[in-house]
Protein backbone atom coordinates (compact mmCIF):
# COMPACT_ATOMS: atom_id res chain seq x y z
CA UNK A 1 0.00 0.00 0.00
CA UNK A 2 1.46 3.29 -0.92
CA UNK A 3 1.76 6.37 1.53
CA UNK A 4 -0.53 8.08 -0.45
CA UNK A 5 -3.40 5.39 0.34
CA UNK A 6 -2.60 5.44 3.91
CA UNK A 7 -2.67 8.79 3.61
CA UNK A 8 -6.04 11.49 3.86
CA UNK A 9 -6.09 13.43 1.45
CA UNK A 10 -8.51 15.99 1.95
CA UNK A 11 -11.02 17.84 -0.22
CA UNK A 12 -10.18 21.38 -0.70
CA UNK A 13 -11.35 24.03 2.19
CA UNK A 14 -13.84 26.76 0.74
CA UNK A 15 -11.25 29.94 1.38
CA UNK A 16 -11.65 32.41 -1.14
CA UNK A 17 -9.43 31.48 -4.26
CA UNK A 18 -6.28 33.36 -5.44
CA UNK A 19 -8.21 34.77 -8.16
CA UNK A 20 -10.19 36.56 -5.83
CA UNK A 21 -7.84 37.35 -2.86
CA UNK A 22 -5.33 38.69 -5.39
CA UNK A 23 -6.98 41.04 -7.37
CA UNK A 24 -4.02 43.50 -7.40
CA UNK A 25 -1.45 40.62 -9.64
CA UNK A 26 -2.11 41.07 -13.38
CA UNK A 27 -3.09 37.41 -15.07
CA UNK A 28 0.43 36.58 -16.24
CA UNK A 29 1.28 36.53 -12.85
CA UNK A 30 -1.49 34.25 -11.74
CA UNK A 31 0.68 31.51 -10.12
CA UNK A 32 2.08 30.12 -7.08
CA UNK A 33 5.23 31.95 -6.48
CA UNK A 34 7.79 30.21 -4.10
CA UNK A 35 10.77 31.11 -1.89
CA UNK A 36 13.15 28.30 0.24
CA UNK A 37 14.36 29.09 3.21
CA UNK A 38 17.79 26.43 3.78
CA UNK A 39 19.76 26.37 6.41
CA UNK A 40 23.98 25.40 7.24
CA UNK A 41 22.57 22.97 10.23
CA UNK A 42 19.69 22.42 12.74
CA UNK A 43 18.04 25.62 14.55
CA UNK A 44 19.73 28.31 12.50
CA UNK A 45 16.52 30.00 12.43
CA UNK A 46 14.72 29.06 9.36
CA UNK A 47 11.59 28.64 10.73
CA UNK A 48 11.98 31.81 12.57
CA UNK A 49 12.80 33.66 9.32
CA UNK A 50 9.66 31.64 7.25
CA UNK A 51 7.28 32.96 9.89
CA UNK A 52 8.84 36.18 9.47
CA UNK A 53 8.01 36.39 5.40
CA UNK A 54 4.94 34.39 5.95
CA UNK A 55 3.76 37.70 7.97
CA UNK A 56 5.57 40.23 5.75
CA UNK A 57 3.40 38.82 2.93
CA UNK A 58 0.07 38.61 4.88
CA UNK A 59 0.50 42.14 5.36
CA UNK A 60 0.89 43.40 1.69
CA UNK A 61 -2.60 41.39 1.64
CA UNK A 62 -1.50 38.51 0.06
CA UNK A 63 -2.08 34.48 0.39
CA UNK A 64 0.75 32.89 1.53
CA UNK A 65 1.24 29.32 3.41
CA UNK A 66 4.29 27.84 4.77
CA UNK A 67 5.74 24.39 3.62
CA UNK A 68 8.32 21.76 5.06
CA UNK A 69 8.19 18.82 3.18
CA UNK A 70 10.06 16.31 6.02
CA UNK A 71 10.21 17.69 9.56
CA UNK A 72 11.48 15.93 12.39
CA UNK A 73 10.24 16.88 15.80
CA UNK A 74 8.41 15.99 18.72
CA UNK A 75 6.75 18.92 19.09
CA UNK A 76 3.72 18.53 17.19
CA UNK A 77 0.10 20.27 16.67
CA UNK A 78 -3.09 18.81 15.86
CA UNK A 79 -5.39 20.82 12.60
CA UNK A 80 -8.80 21.68 12.92
CA UNK A 81 -9.20 18.39 11.11
CA UNK A 82 -7.47 16.33 13.31
CA UNK A 83 -3.96 16.02 11.38
CA UNK A 84 -0.91 16.16 13.16
CA UNK A 85 1.77 18.44 12.12
CA UNK A 86 4.87 19.84 13.47
CA UNK A 87 4.45 22.75 16.00
CA UNK A 88 6.87 25.12 13.45
CA UNK A 89 4.66 24.88 10.47
CA UNK A 90 1.50 25.40 12.89
CA UNK A 91 3.54 28.39 13.91
CA UNK A 92 3.93 29.71 10.36
CA UNK A 93 0.60 29.32 9.20
CA UNK A 94 -0.51 31.49 12.12
CA UNK A 95 1.98 33.94 11.24
CA UNK A 96 0.49 33.84 8.02
CA UNK A 97 -3.03 34.10 8.93
CA UNK A 98 -3.65 30.90 7.74
CA UNK A 99 -5.47 27.74 8.93
CA UNK A 100 -2.55 24.95 9.35
CA UNK A 101 -2.93 22.15 7.15
CA UNK A 102 -1.57 18.71 6.96
CA UNK A 103 -0.53 19.88 3.41
CA UNK A 104 1.93 22.52 5.26
CA UNK A 105 3.75 19.47 6.50
CA UNK A 106 3.31 16.08 4.63
CA UNK A 107 5.82 13.97 6.74
CA UNK A 108 6.51 14.03 10.34
CA UNK A 109 8.92 11.89 11.90
CA UNK A 110 8.67 11.32 15.59
CA UNK A 111 11.73 9.84 17.42
CA UNK A 112 10.94 7.15 19.17
CA UNK A 113 14.66 6.10 20.14
CA UNK A 114 16.63 2.84 18.98
CA UNK A 115 16.87 4.47 15.48
CA UNK A 116 13.09 4.34 14.81
CA UNK A 117 10.77 6.84 14.62
CA UNK A 118 6.89 7.16 14.30
CA UNK A 119 6.16 8.49 10.43
CA UNK A 120 3.03 10.61 9.96
CA UNK A 121 1.85 11.39 6.50
CA UNK A 122 -0.30 13.80 5.93
CA UNK A 123 -1.32 14.03 9.29
CA UNK A 124 -2.00 10.62 9.92
CA UNK A 125 0.52 7.56 12.09
CA UNK A 126 1.67 4.97 9.27
CA UNK A 127 4.09 2.94 10.37
CA UNK A 128 7.26 3.00 12.56
CA UNK A 129 9.97 2.77 10.77
CA UNK A 130 13.99 2.26 11.04
CA UNK A 131 15.96 5.16 9.01
CA UNK A 132 16.98 2.59 6.39
CA UNK A 133 13.25 0.81 5.71
CA UNK A 134 12.48 4.70 5.81
CA UNK A 135 14.80 5.85 3.02
CA UNK A 136 14.20 2.44 1.30
CA UNK A 137 10.50 3.86 0.63
CA UNK A 138 11.60 7.65 -0.39
CA UNK A 139 10.28 7.48 -3.71
CA UNK A 140 6.84 7.20 -2.62
CA UNK A 141 7.25 9.74 -0.15
CA UNK A 142 8.41 12.10 -3.25
CA UNK A 143 4.98 11.79 -4.21
CA UNK A 144 3.30 12.58 -1.45
CA UNK A 145 5.43 15.97 -1.21
CA UNK A 146 4.52 16.70 -4.66
CA UNK A 147 1.00 16.16 -3.83
CA UNK A 148 1.02 18.47 -0.86
CA UNK A 149 2.62 21.33 -3.05
CA UNK A 150 -0.42 21.08 -5.49
CA UNK A 151 -3.05 20.98 -3.11
CA UNK A 152 -1.10 24.21 -1.55
CA UNK A 153 -0.69 25.93 -5.08
CA UNK A 154 -4.70 25.62 -5.27
CA UNK A 155 -5.25 28.12 -2.89
CA UNK A 156 -1.91 30.28 -1.95
CA UNK A 157 -0.41 33.42 -4.42
CA UNK A 158 3.18 32.35 -2.66
CA UNK A 159 4.65 29.63 -0.46
CA UNK A 160 7.49 29.91 1.38
CA UNK A 161 9.43 26.51 2.11
CA UNK A 162 11.57 25.44 4.93
CA UNK A 163 14.41 23.01 4.90
CA UNK A 164 15.50 20.55 7.41
CA UNK A 165 18.22 20.57 9.06
CA UNK A 166 21.80 21.58 7.43
CA UNK A 167 21.06 21.48 3.29
CA UNK A 168 24.71 20.01 2.56
CA UNK A 169 24.48 16.77 3.58
CA UNK A 170 26.35 14.83 1.01
CA UNK A 171 25.52 11.68 1.94
CA UNK A 172 21.75 12.15 1.81
CA UNK A 173 21.63 13.94 -1.34
CA UNK A 174 19.90 11.14 -3.49
CA UNK A 175 17.46 11.22 -0.73
CA UNK A 176 16.48 14.41 0.93
CA UNK A 177 13.39 15.23 0.65
CA UNK A 178 13.50 18.08 2.40
CA UNK A 179 16.28 20.48 0.87
CA UNK A 180 17.83 19.11 -2.10
CA UNK A 181 14.42 16.95 -4.02
CA UNK A 182 11.71 20.09 -3.00
CA UNK A 183 15.16 23.01 -4.54
CA UNK A 184 15.43 21.01 -7.62
CA UNK A 185 12.06 20.60 -7.72
CA UNK A 186 10.62 24.13 -7.33
CA UNK A 187 13.54 26.09 -9.39
CA UNK A 188 13.03 28.83 -6.67
CA UNK A 189 15.07 30.98 -5.10
CA UNK A 190 16.96 30.59 -1.81
CA UNK A 191 18.40 32.48 0.98
CA UNK A 192 20.67 30.36 3.30
CA UNK A 193 20.26 30.66 6.84
CA UNK A 194 23.65 30.89 9.25
CA UNK A 195 24.04 30.21 13.25
CA UNK A 196 26.58 32.92 14.19
CA UNK A 197 25.85 31.80 18.00
CA UNK A 198 27.61 28.37 17.55
CA UNK A 199 30.71 29.25 15.90
CA UNK A 200 32.40 29.50 12.75
CA UNK A 201 29.41 31.22 10.68
CA UNK A 202 31.49 32.34 7.65
CA UNK A 203 32.74 28.50 7.21
CA UNK A 204 29.26 26.68 7.50
CA UNK A 205 27.38 29.43 4.94
CA UNK A 206 30.60 29.06 2.70
CA UNK A 207 30.89 25.62 3.18
CA UNK A 208 27.22 24.86 2.68
CA UNK A 209 27.55 26.67 -0.88
CA UNK A 210 30.15 25.04 -2.00
CA UNK A 211 29.04 21.25 -1.32
CA UNK A 212 25.62 22.26 -2.74
CA UNK A 213 25.09 20.19 -6.09
CA UNK A 214 25.59 23.20 -8.77
CA UNK A 215 22.11 22.92 -9.82
CA UNK A 216 21.38 23.69 -6.20
CA UNK A 217 23.99 26.33 -5.90
CA UNK A 218 22.78 28.38 -8.36
CA UNK A 219 19.39 29.33 -7.10
CA UNK A 220 21.14 30.26 -3.66
CA UNK A 221 20.38 34.39 -3.82
CA UNK A 222 21.31 35.39 -0.66
CA UNK A 223 22.66 34.97 2.47
CA UNK A 224 21.55 35.57 6.19
CA UNK A 225 23.43 35.56 9.62
CA UNK A 226 21.00 35.01 12.62
CA UNK A 227 21.42 35.24 16.07
CA UNK A 228 24.30 37.64 16.65
CA UNK A 229 24.93 39.32 19.51
CA UNK A 230 26.48 42.20 19.53
CA UNK A 231 27.66 45.60 17.31
CA UNK A 232 27.26 44.14 12.97
CA UNK A 233 29.39 46.39 12.19
CA UNK A 234 32.27 44.23 13.47
CA UNK A 235 31.61 41.53 10.98
CA UNK A 236 31.46 43.94 7.51
CA UNK A 237 34.89 42.54 6.17
CA UNK A 238 33.66 39.03 6.97
CA UNK A 239 30.62 39.39 5.16
CA UNK A 240 32.37 41.23 1.97
CA UNK A 241 34.75 38.60 1.84
CA UNK A 242 31.80 36.42 2.02
CA UNK A 243 30.24 37.68 -0.46
CA UNK A 244 33.70 37.84 -2.89
CA UNK A 245 34.00 34.22 -2.07
CA UNK A 246 30.52 33.00 -2.80
CA UNK A 247 29.32 35.76 -5.33
CA UNK A 248 26.09 35.72 -3.05
CA UNK A 249 24.90 38.94 -2.07
CA UNK A 250 24.30 39.05 2.21
CA UNK A 251 21.09 40.22 2.90
CA UNK A 252 21.99 40.92 6.50
CA UNK A 253 22.54 40.32 9.74
CA UNK A 254 19.90 39.34 12.25
CA UNK A 255 19.99 39.59 15.75
CA UNK A 256 19.42 37.51 18.75
CA UNK A 257 15.84 37.54 19.42
CA UNK A 258 13.98 36.31 22.73
CA UNK A 259 10.78 36.30 21.75
CA UNK A 260 8.33 34.15 22.77
CA UNK A 261 7.75 31.58 20.61
CA UNK A 262 6.95 27.94 20.51
CA UNK A 263 10.21 25.77 20.78
CA UNK A 264 10.71 23.30 17.34
CA UNK A 265 12.38 20.47 18.76
CA UNK A 266 14.49 19.55 21.68
CA UNK A 267 17.95 21.02 20.68
CA UNK A 268 16.02 24.06 22.09
CA UNK A 269 15.85 22.78 25.50
CA UNK A 270 20.02 23.24 26.03
CA UNK A 271 18.62 26.96 25.84
CA UNK A 272 16.00 26.89 28.61
CA UNK A 273 18.07 26.87 31.58
CA UNK A 274 20.24 29.92 30.86
CA UNK A 275 16.98 31.78 29.90
CA UNK A 276 15.81 31.20 33.37
CA UNK A 277 18.95 31.71 35.13
CA UNK A 278 18.34 34.88 34.08
CA UNK A 279 15.36 35.98 36.09
CA UNK A 280 16.41 33.81 39.31
CA UNK A 281 17.61 37.36 41.04
CA UNK A 282 13.57 37.87 42.04
CA UNK A 283 13.47 35.23 44.91
CA UNK A 284 9.30 35.70 44.85
CA UNK A 285 9.68 33.49 41.35
CA UNK A 286 8.08 30.22 41.99
CA UNK A 287 10.40 26.82 40.24
CA UNK A 288 8.56 24.60 38.45
CA UNK A 289 10.59 21.41 37.64
CA UNK A 290 9.87 19.60 34.36
CA UNK A 291 11.07 16.45 33.98
CA UNK A 292 13.10 15.86 31.36
CA UNK A 293 12.10 12.60 30.19
CA UNK A 294 14.63 10.76 27.46
CA UNK A 295 11.98 11.01 24.71
CA UNK A 296 9.96 14.30 25.73
CA UNK A 297 7.47 15.64 23.56
CA UNK A 298 5.39 18.65 23.08
CA UNK A 299 7.56 20.13 25.76
CA UNK A 300 6.08 23.82 24.56
CA UNK A 301 3.37 22.97 26.47
CA UNK A 302 4.96 24.95 29.46
CA UNK A 303 6.46 27.73 27.47
CA UNK A 304 3.95 29.89 28.75
CA UNK A 305 5.26 29.33 32.11
CA UNK A 306 8.27 30.64 31.30
CA UNK A 307 7.30 34.69 31.65
CA UNK A 308 6.12 34.13 35.42
CA UNK A 309 8.13 31.45 37.07
CA UNK A 310 11.34 29.71 36.61
CA UNK A 311 11.08 26.47 34.49
CA UNK A 312 13.53 23.94 35.51
CA UNK A 313 13.93 21.09 33.04
CA UNK A 314 15.43 18.10 35.08
CA UNK A 315 17.10 15.47 33.94
CA UNK A 316 16.28 11.97 35.31
CA UNK A 317 20.17 11.44 36.91
CA UNK A 318 19.91 15.26 38.33
CA UNK A 319 18.08 16.08 42.24
CA UNK A 320 15.06 17.41 41.83
CA UNK A 321 15.49 19.66 44.60
CA UNK A 322 12.18 21.04 46.16
CA UNK A 323 10.64 22.38 43.91
CA UNK A 324 7.27 24.63 44.27
CA UNK A 325 5.56 22.19 41.36
CA UNK A 326 6.84 19.34 39.34
CA UNK A 327 5.07 18.29 35.58
CA UNK A 328 5.53 15.13 33.92
CA UNK A 329 5.41 15.81 30.53
CA UNK A 330 4.25 14.18 27.45
CA UNK A 331 6.96 11.34 25.90
CA UNK A 332 6.94 9.23 22.64
CA UNK A 333 7.60 6.01 24.27
CA UNK A 334 5.41 6.14 27.73
CA UNK A 335 6.63 2.59 28.82
CA UNK A 336 10.72 3.24 28.39
CA UNK A 337 10.46 6.90 29.89
CA UNK A 338 8.62 5.10 33.06
CA UNK A 339 11.32 2.14 33.10
CA UNK A 340 14.31 4.39 33.20
CA UNK A 341 12.81 6.89 35.62
CA UNK A 342 12.47 4.28 38.23
CA UNK A 343 16.44 3.02 37.27
CA UNK A 344 17.54 6.32 37.68
CA UNK A 345 15.47 6.86 41.10
CA UNK A 346 13.53 9.86 39.70
CA UNK A 347 10.15 7.53 40.67
CA UNK A 348 11.45 7.82 44.04
CA UNK A 349 12.39 11.20 44.42
CA UNK A 350 8.78 12.63 42.91
CA UNK A 351 6.96 10.23 45.64
CA UNK A 352 9.24 11.37 48.16
CA UNK A 353 7.64 14.92 47.68
CA UNK A 354 4.98 16.48 50.01
CA UNK A 355 2.37 18.06 49.53
CA UNK A 356 3.56 19.58 46.49
CA UNK A 357 1.23 19.90 43.21
CA UNK A 358 2.10 17.72 40.68
CA UNK A 359 0.64 18.00 36.89
CA UNK A 360 1.24 14.65 34.28
CA UNK A 361 0.52 15.96 30.42
CA UNK A 362 -0.24 12.92 27.83
CA UNK A 363 2.25 10.65 28.65
CA UNK A 364 3.01 11.84 32.10
CA UNK A 365 -0.66 11.48 32.49
CA UNK A 366 -0.46 7.63 32.16
CA UNK A 367 2.78 7.52 33.77
CA UNK A 368 1.04 9.35 36.79
CA UNK A 369 -1.41 6.14 37.38
CA UNK A 370 -1.48 3.28 39.13
CA UNK A 371 -0.52 0.45 35.89
CA UNK A 372 0.03 0.94 32.10
CA UNK A 373 -0.85 -2.20 30.23
CA UNK A 374 1.46 -2.56 26.97
CA UNK A 375 -0.06 -5.31 24.28
CA UNK A 376 3.20 -5.07 22.22
CA UNK A 377 2.46 -1.33 20.69
CA UNK A 378 5.36 0.23 22.19
CA UNK A 379 8.27 -2.25 22.99
CA UNK A 380 7.11 -4.15 25.81
CA UNK A 381 4.11 -6.69 26.58
CA UNK A 382 2.95 -6.72 29.79
CA UNK A 383 1.63 -4.68 32.45
CA UNK A 384 4.00 -1.82 34.18
CA UNK A 385 3.12 -0.57 37.55
CA UNK A 386 2.99 3.45 37.21
CA UNK A 387 3.64 6.04 39.65
CA UNK A 388 0.19 5.12 41.54
CA UNK A 389 -0.64 9.12 42.22
CA UNK A 390 -3.74 8.64 40.22
CA UNK A 391 -6.09 5.67 40.13
CA UNK A 392 -5.83 5.11 36.49
CA UNK A 393 -4.86 2.32 34.35
CA UNK A 394 -3.81 2.70 30.46
CA UNK A 395 -4.07 0.44 28.46
CA UNK A 396 -1.60 -0.15 24.57
CA UNK A 397 -3.81 -2.12 22.44
CA UNK A 398 -4.30 -0.79 18.84
CA UNK A 399 -2.01 1.20 16.69
CA UNK A 400 -4.14 4.23 16.78
CA UNK A 401 -3.35 7.68 17.62
CA UNK A 402 -6.13 10.32 19.12
CA UNK A 403 -5.82 13.72 17.92
CA UNK A 404 -8.15 16.20 18.01
CA UNK A 405 -8.60 19.61 18.87
CA UNK A 406 -11.36 20.28 22.22
CA UNK A 407 -12.67 22.12 24.45
CA UNK A 408 -13.67 21.02 27.94
CA UNK A 409 -15.80 22.07 30.93
CA UNK A 410 -13.20 22.67 34.46
CA UNK A 411 -14.68 19.65 36.30
CA UNK A 412 -12.32 18.84 38.84
CA UNK A 413 -11.78 19.38 42.65
CA UNK A 414 -9.42 21.02 44.69
CA UNK A 415 -7.41 24.06 45.33
CA UNK A 416 -6.26 24.41 42.43
CA UNK A 417 -9.04 23.70 40.11
CA UNK A 418 -12.07 25.02 42.64
CA UNK A 419 -12.10 29.21 41.52
CA UNK A 420 -12.08 27.65 37.84
CA UNK A 421 -14.82 24.78 38.07
CA UNK A 422 -17.16 25.15 35.40
CA UNK A 423 -14.87 27.09 33.28
CA UNK A 424 -14.12 26.19 30.01
CA UNK A 425 -10.25 25.03 28.66
CA UNK A 426 -9.61 24.19 25.44
CA UNK A 427 -6.46 22.27 23.78
CA UNK A 428 -5.29 19.30 21.64
CA UNK A 429 -4.47 15.66 22.14
CA UNK A 430 -1.95 13.52 20.43
CA UNK A 431 -1.77 10.16 21.90
CA UNK A 432 -1.66 6.01 21.87
CA UNK A 433 -3.27 4.59 24.45
CA UNK A 434 -7.00 4.70 26.45
CA UNK A 435 -6.62 5.61 30.34
CA UNK A 436 -9.51 4.71 32.25
CA UNK A 437 -9.49 6.57 35.84
CA UNK A 438 -11.57 5.85 39.11
CA UNK A 439 -10.22 9.40 40.19
CA UNK A 440 -12.71 12.40 39.50
CA UNK A 441 -12.20 13.19 35.97
CA UNK A 442 -10.36 17.16 35.59
CA UNK A 443 -11.66 18.42 32.48
CA UNK A 444 -15.03 16.81 31.56
CA UNK A 445 -14.59 13.41 30.13
CA UNK A 446 -10.97 13.47 30.73
CA UNK A 447 -8.10 13.60 32.84
CA UNK A 448 -8.01 12.63 36.63
CA UNK A 449 -7.61 14.56 39.52
CA UNK A 450 -6.46 12.72 43.22
CA UNK A 451 -8.44 13.23 46.43
CA UNK A 452 -6.33 15.66 47.72
CA UNK A 453 -6.62 17.91 44.10
CA UNK A 454 -2.87 18.67 44.08
CA UNK A 455 -2.26 15.61 41.64
CA UNK A 456 -3.86 16.41 38.23
CA UNK A 457 -3.48 14.15 34.84
CA UNK A 458 -4.66 15.29 31.69
CA UNK A 459 -4.25 14.66 27.90
CA UNK A 460 -4.67 17.60 26.93
CA UNK A 461 -1.64 19.86 25.24
CA UNK A 462 -2.12 23.58 25.42
CA UNK A 463 -3.31 23.37 28.81
CA UNK A 464 -1.69 26.65 30.02
CA UNK A 465 -2.70 28.67 27.27
CA UNK A 466 -5.67 28.93 28.52
CA UNK A 467 -5.00 32.03 31.03
CA UNK A 468 -7.96 30.87 33.34
CA UNK A 469 -5.93 27.52 34.00
CA UNK A 470 -2.40 28.73 33.89
CA UNK A 471 -3.84 31.49 36.60
CA UNK A 472 -5.36 28.95 38.73
CA UNK A 473 -1.87 26.95 38.95
CA UNK A 474 0.45 29.92 39.48
CA UNK A 475 -1.82 31.54 42.06
CA UNK A 476 -2.03 28.56 44.19
CA UNK A 477 1.93 28.43 43.69
CA UNK A 478 2.51 32.00 44.43
CA UNK A 479 -0.45 31.90 47.43
CA UNK A 480 1.59 28.67 49.38
CA UNK A 481 4.69 30.83 49.36
CA UNK A 482 3.23 33.91 50.41
CA UNK A 483 4.03 35.84 47.29
CA UNK A 484 0.52 37.16 46.56
CA UNK A 485 -0.46 36.81 42.80
CA UNK A 486 1.98 36.12 39.91
CA UNK A 487 4.33 38.87 39.96
CA UNK A 488 5.22 39.11 36.69
CA UNK A 489 3.63 40.42 33.60
CA UNK A 490 1.49 37.16 31.82
CA UNK A 491 2.86 38.15 28.52
CA UNK A 492 0.99 36.57 25.24
CA UNK A 493 2.92 34.08 23.95
CA UNK A 494 3.00 32.56 20.09
CA UNK A 495 2.00 29.26 20.30
CA UNK A 496 -1.72 29.42 19.66
CA UNK A 497 -3.82 31.70 17.16
CA UNK A 498 -3.91 34.76 18.70
CA UNK A 499 -7.22 37.63 17.98
CA UNK A 500 -7.41 41.19 17.22
CA UNK A 501 -6.49 42.60 20.68
CA UNK A 502 -3.55 40.83 21.61
CA UNK A 503 -0.21 42.46 20.80
CA UNK A 504 1.19 39.90 17.52
CA UNK A 505 4.36 38.50 18.61
CA UNK A 506 4.62 38.09 15.11
CA UNK A 507 4.56 41.33 13.88
CA UNK A 508 7.32 42.32 15.92
CA UNK A 509 9.42 39.38 14.43
CA UNK A 510 8.35 40.64 10.95
CA UNK A 511 9.46 44.35 12.36
CA UNK A 512 12.52 42.64 13.09
CA UNK A 513 13.60 40.96 9.92
CA UNK A 514 12.45 44.29 8.25
CA UNK A 515 14.78 46.64 10.12
CA UNK A 516 17.73 43.95 9.46
CA UNK A 517 17.39 42.41 6.18
CA UNK A 518 17.26 43.73 2.96
CA UNK A 519 13.81 43.28 2.12
CA UNK A 520 13.42 44.91 -1.37
CA UNK A 521 15.88 41.93 -2.58
CA UNK A 522 13.55 39.23 -1.33
CA UNK A 523 10.63 41.03 -2.87
CA UNK A 524 12.79 40.95 -6.30
CA UNK A 525 13.35 37.18 -5.81
CA UNK A 526 9.66 36.93 -5.39
CA UNK A 527 9.24 39.04 -8.32
CA UNK A 528 6.82 41.12 -6.05
CA UNK A 529 6.85 45.71 -6.27
CA UNK A 530 9.26 46.93 -4.11
CA UNK A 531 8.06 49.33 -1.22
CA UNK A 532 10.34 52.33 -2.48
CA UNK A 533 9.31 51.53 -6.50
CA UNK A 534 6.06 51.31 -8.20
CA UNK A 535 7.48 48.60 -11.29
CA UNK A 536 7.15 45.02 -10.51
CA UNK A 537 10.27 43.53 -10.82
CA UNK A 538 11.08 41.32 -14.03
Amino acid sequence: MSYLQTGCLFSSKTSPSKRQINLNIPREYDMTRFIVVLGTASHSGKSTLVAAICRLLSNRGLRVAPFKSQNMSLNSWVTANGSEIGIAQAMQAWAARVEPSEFMNPILLKPKGDRTSQVIVLGKPVADKSADEYYKEIDGLKHVVDSALNELEKEYDYIVVEGAGGAAEINLFDRDIANIYVAERLQAPIILVGDIERGGVFASLFGTVQLLPPRIRSLVKGLVINKFRGDPSILEPGLESLEQLTGIPVLGVMPYLNLPMPSEDSVSLGDKNPVAKEVTGNDSLVEIAVIKLPRISNFTDFEPLERSAIVRYVALGEPLGDPDAVIIPGTKNTVSDLEEMKRSGMDRQILALKNTPILGICGGYQILGREIIDCGIENTVGTVSGLGLLDAVTRFDLYEKRTLQVRKKVTGRGPILDGIRGQEVAGYEIHMGVTFPKDVAAFGDDGAVAQSGLVIGTYLHGIFENQNFRNAFLDYLYACRNAGRIPAVDQNLASAPKTETVVDVYDELARSVEINLNMDKVWQMLELYCEHTCHRFG
